[in-house]
């Protein structure tokens, strides 16, 4: 099968979230299963050629590969890319983000054609791609070439849209006719993301729950209805972990290499761990950890509010991570408190994630909603178990039977559950039985691949 990649950051060229790094690994294990997979994205100021062997492909086009042999075609306009920042810079939104990924769009259709590749799917990411099934079926249906392309539409998160003004819509090159409410209008605004899920063929979420959750008022973000008219159209299809990045047998950034064969050498990595946040050498008391942004939707408003009570248990926690100022300030002074109980670390360091993942017994992410969850599939890979709220990929990933879950979202039953955690620790027979059964998940990216060729061929069959 012939398949465009489509998404507006990809690992390792350019990122700020979790979809560049499903960007740059769902076309390798594609690859893998034997199709033909090319990507395009902008060709942002930071994706130099000093640092990529990026070759030309025309004026205004040029490759990296990626995997194997997958081309990762850069959409060039130095008017639009070469500026800091792929969304926006520290004073907000790059105010002509439509005309940037208007322009992105439809110059990765016109490419397909100067390039002849003859695409079975495309496959589009998140809001900043959504005008390509809308420029398929509006402004290139009567092109041969074109006309037997399908599309599928990835919801990473929903609460990301790109709206914007009704004054722009000449802009996009598109009939007035489009700006209805069957269409792009929602009121009275542009919204990119609403117009990809009206034309796209098939759509999909990064998890069975999510895919369902989006359908309500709660989590649909005002789009609910538009997903309830295309409920039939709409699949959920787990991300994959990347295990040559998430793996403690060969994993160089940890203490101590492990696996279910030596699983006892998980402990050097909790001394290790303790030692590195100044928090007591102490095996018998259950490490949390938490590498998170620390906002709302991870769940850090009922954090903050039971923190008090969790650092007066037996236990220690750590947290890596920014976010909202308030919730800085908050385990600041709790930090101050509570030393020898919690360690806090405001900042990114991917050495120091490692480490909180292999040195904890506890991996804690109390999300609002999480569309997937890649910190759950990671915890697993390490024998460390999951404390979660039910909720969107963690719902579908997290029980009973293989860590904790909570399905009321508030304050006291995250409490509640903690408590359960730290009594649970104490029978280290059980303990370390689910951390064997965690620790043998597959959540390849091998995996997900084989669900998306089954949603393209169902695609194609339309």
């Amino acid at each position: 099968m012939k398949i465009v990649l489509c998404s507006s950051e990809v690992v390792p060229f350019a990122k700020t979230g979790g979809l560049a790094d499903v960007a740059g690994a769902l076309p390798i294990a594609l690859e893998e299963l034997g199709h033909e997979v090319i990507i395009a994205m902008p060709r942002y100021k930071e994706i130099q050629e000093s640092r990529f062997k990026i070759q030309r492909a025309g004026k205004d086009v040029s490759y990296s590969i990626l995997g194997r042999g997958i081309k990762v075609y850069f959409i060039e306009n130095d008017k639009y890319f070469n500026r800091d920042g792929l969304y926006g810079d520290k004073k907000g939104d790059h105010k002509d983000n439509l005309e940037r990924f208007s322009y992105y769009c439809k110059r990765t259709l016109e490419l397909l054609k100067e390039i002849n590749f003859s695409a079975d799917v495309i496959h589009c990411n998140d809001w900043q791609t959504c005008l390509i099934p809308v420029y398929l079926k509006a402004l290139y249906s009567m092109d041969a070439f074109y006309k037997n392309i399908k599309t599928i539409l990835t919801i990473h998160n929903i609460g990301y849209q790109g709206l914007f003004p009704k004054e722009e819509f000449p802009k996009l090159g598109l009939d007035w006719s489009l700006f209805n409410i069957k269409a792009l209008e929602y009121y009275n605004q542009i919204n990119l993301l609403k117009g990809g899920m009206v034309f796209s063929d098939l759509l999909n979420t990064v998890s069975t729950a999510y895919s369902q959750e989006i359908q309500t008022k709660e989590f649909g973000f005002g789009l609910e209805g538009v997903l309830a008219e295309r409920k039939e159209s709409l699949f959920g299809i787990l991300n994959g972990l990347d295990y040559s990045l998430w793996n403690p047998v060969q994993d160089e950034l940890i203490a101590a290499k492990y696996s279910v064969r030596n699983i006892e050498d998980k402990y050097k990595n909790k001394r290790d761990l303790q030692k590195i946040c100044g928090l007591p050498l102490k095996e018998d008391l259950p490490l949390l950890g938490i590498v998170s942004r620390l906002a709302e939707q991870k769940g850090f408003d009922i954090l903050a509010e039971g923190i008090e009570k969790i650092c007066k248990m037996d236990l220690q926690l750590v947290i890596l991570g920014t976010g909202e100022e308030k919730y800085h300030l908050i385990l600041e002074k709790i930090v101050k408190k509570y030393p020898k109980v919690i360690s806090l670390h405001l900042k990114f360091d991917n050495t120091l994630a490692h480490k909180i993942y292999a040195g904890s017994d506890i991996f804690l992410m109390p999300s609002k909603y999480e569309p997937c969850g890649l910190g759950q599939l990671i915890s697993f890979a390490y024998g460390t178990l999951p404390l979660v709220f039910k909720t969107g990929g963690l719902a579908d990933t997290v029980t009973a039977d293989n860590g904790f879950v909570f399905d009321k979202y508030s304050k006291g039953d995250l409490i509640k559950t903690v408590g359960k955690a730290v009594t649970a620790f104490a029978n280290k027979k059980k303990w370390t039985a689910l951390m064997v059964k965690g620790m043998g998940y597959n959540f390849s990216w091998k995996e997900s691949a084989k669900s998306y060729i089954k949603l393209y061929e169902k695609a194609k069959s339309q």
